[in-house]
């Protein structure tokens, strides 16, 4: 078991996710940086299937109540570390980055919804965000694989690839340039920069989106969709994030420059 002891102002269980109920309205969700996660898991002997921590900056502290194995990746990055029953870890700040996976051996074995553990903050499936006091179950995911490589974090400016949306011709411009995350969270990071200018204003019925989709509100500045993103909109598409670019994004803090660039 393993107990809270301080949260951050997000703090989430998190795995791959539960793909195939769009069609249901309920979003993929999972880890914002499936490779941090990843890597963190690996680290901690898991299975790529076990469930960790998904921690905002800010000061995290739990508690063991059995000795286990701990590691971290992504923004904040620990080696694995034995501790015993009793001990408290503690995750803190970082250089760069947002988010940062605390994988415990044998994942976090809480009930999962539609196949997955994830914490789902836009549609409130799965279990609820981490206050001080949630205790977690510790699972039996074990097992010994490589360790992938370790997410380099964003730190002034990123490039991301992308590729015209559904809805690109709707716009005077194509997304290129830069721009500067304004806000970010589990649904999104909100961008500014250069007004994105409609050529086509009537309009658009609701319609599918996908994780990485740019939307363009009325404002004309861009929203990136991440990982609780909602899966229909009423605002234009013009360009979609390639998957490979989006924990990318994920881990920008505010003020970080993205470039966009693609075919």
């Amino acid at each position: 078991m393993l107990e809270v002891m301080k949260a951050v102002p997000l703090a989430t269980i998190q795995d791959r996710g539960r793909p195939g109920h769009a069609h249901l309205g309920i979003p993929h969700a999972g880890a914002l940086d499936p490779v941090s996660l990843d890597r963190a898991n690996a680290l901690a002997g898991n299975s790529s299937a076990a469930a960790g921590l998904e921690l905002a900056p800010g000061r995290f502290v739990a508690r063991f109540h059995v000795d286990g194995i701990y590691a971290v990746a992504g923004a904040v990055s620990v080696a694995p570390m034995s501790v015993r029953a009793g001990d408290t870890v503690e995750i803190g700040g970082s250089a760069a980055g947002m988010f940062s996976y605390l994988a415990v051996r044998g994942g976090v074995d809480v009930p999962a919804v539609l196949g997955s553990r994830s914490t789902d903050t836009l549609s409130g499936i799965g279990p609820a965000v981490l206050r001080r006091g949630s205790l977690l179950p510790l699972g039996t995911l074990f097992a010994d694989r490589l360790v992938p490589p370790a997410l380099e974090m964003p730190s002034g400016e990123i490039r991301v690839r992308v590729r015209p949306g559904p809805r690109a011709s709707w716009f005077a411009q194509t997304l290129s340039g830069g721009y500067s995350v304004s806000t970010l969270n589990r649904i999104g990071a909100r961008l500014t920069g250069p007004p994105l200018t409609r050529t086509v204003t009537r309009e658009l019925p609701s319609e599918g989106l996908v994780a990485g989709a740019v939307q363009v509100p009325p404002d004309g500045q861009p929203i990136v969709f991440l990982a609780d993103h909602p899966t229909t909109g009423g605002y234009p598409v013009i360009a979609v994030v390639h998957p490979e670019d989006l924990p990318l994004i994920a881990q920008c803090r505010p003020s970080t420059r993205v470039v966009f660039y693609g075919p």
